[in-house]
């Protein structure tokens, strides 16, 4: 008789809001019945003052032996600066090689988007984002610090097989997609190493793919037409910066950041992939028990697919709707005045 183990999972809830909305999504996935070990570590930057950093120095081996991660948020400006305190999270997705950034954009019934005259699935995008290389390099330095001549430099890289690989991904996922239609984004007439060999590679995989319907856009263009229309992306791809940005003026044309899931994916499956609603940690909510977990728990549906539990993840995903679509259990971000747990209670009631 094949004996099945249960599935690690490692909850990184974070600073801020992100225990809240973790203990959510942990709820639901339980509803699921499906055979599901934590390990939970509370590394957030209350750390800082105590050791100089917001995880302890073996954190990356602690996690390696892991099926999947779950994070909260990462940030509280009180405790630690931002930029030490998102450290673990940019290691970890070097580390892992979680090179695929994966965050969809869909707007669902029950929600309202700021666009006037946009029904529910109007809106239904992918973002597929490179994770490891790009703008959010380690490269550079600050030089004559203090002085009138002080320089700041930071260095971004595009390697071959970083950019052929996240485009390639991002190929092979609107191939599996009804509209089968991927865009490109770049700056490449202002950029012209970087971003001219981003379009050449990817004219160059696109030869691969005649089934696909592949086009190339300017960042500043995306921007605007994702604003005033939308509806016109199916997946996009872009580097680590623009996907950054564009994934948050996403999520908000379809409702608001409190919608917006995603997965940091190694496809190799070497090293554990981790899984994060795209919100930050909000601390002047933190403990008020009114953020809005649908975000996290859409993370949670992820990373199921993920693991192979599709079934599992689509209940999740339907649960979601119905319970955006009923409108009777709301957090205050969507006008009602149900606490973080009411949402996740009644998610996880419609998947039982």
């Amino acid at each position: 008789m094949e004996i099945v183990m249960p599935y690690k999972i490692a909850l990184y809830p974070g600073d801020g809001i992100g225990p809240e909305v973790v203990a959510e999504a942990a709820k639901v996935i339980d509803a699921c019945n499906i055979d599901v070990h934590y390990t939970t570590f509370n590394w957030n930057t209350t750390l800082y003052n105590k050791t100089g950093k917001c995880a302890p120095e073996n954190y990356l081996e602690l996690l390696s032996s892991f099926d999947a991660i779950l994070l909260g948020a990462l940030g509280n400006t009180h405790n630690a600066p931002d930029h030490i305190a998102v450290e673990p999270l940019l290691t970890i997705r070097k580390a892992f090689d979680q090179y695929v950034n994966i965050r969809p954009a869909m707007l669902f019934p029950g929600v309202e988007s700021p666009l006037k005259n946009k029904k529910p699935y109007d809106i239904d995008m992918i973002v597929i984002r490179e994770n490891t290389e790009g703008e959010y390099t380690a490269l550079g330095g600050r030089h004559y610090i203090g002085t009138p001549d002080e320089v700041a430099m930071q260095i971004n890289y595009f390697s071959r097989k970083g950019t052929e690989r996240i485009i390639r991904y991002a190929f092979e996922t609107a191939r599996n997609r009804k509209r089968k239609t991927l865009t490109s984004i770049t700056k490449s007439n202002a950029l012209k190493y970087s971003m001219v060999f981003w379009d050449t590679v990817f004219y160059e995989v696109a030869k691969e793919y005649p089934d696909v319907i592949a086009s190339s856009m300017l960042v500043d263009a995306a921007a605007m037409n994702m604003v005033r229309c939308p509806e016109q992306f199916d997946v996009v791809v872009a580097s680590n910066l623009f996907g950054d940005i564009l994934t948050d003026l996403a999520a908000i044309v379809v409702g608001g950041m409190g919608f917006a899931a995603s997965g940091n994916i190694n496809p190799t499956r070497k090293y554990p992939s981790m899984f994060e609603p795209v919100h930050g940690s909000a601390p002047d909510i933190a403990g008020k028990g009114v953020a809005n977990p649908v975000a996290a728990i859409l993370s949670g549906a992820l990373m199921l697919e993920f693991l192979g539990e599709h079934d599992a993840a689509q209940k999740i995903k339907s649960a979601v709707v119905n319970h955006l679509n009923d409108g009777t259990v709301k957090t205050p971000d969507r006008g009602g005045n149900a606490t973080t747990a009411d949402v996740g209670t009644d998610i996880a009631q419609r998947i039982q």
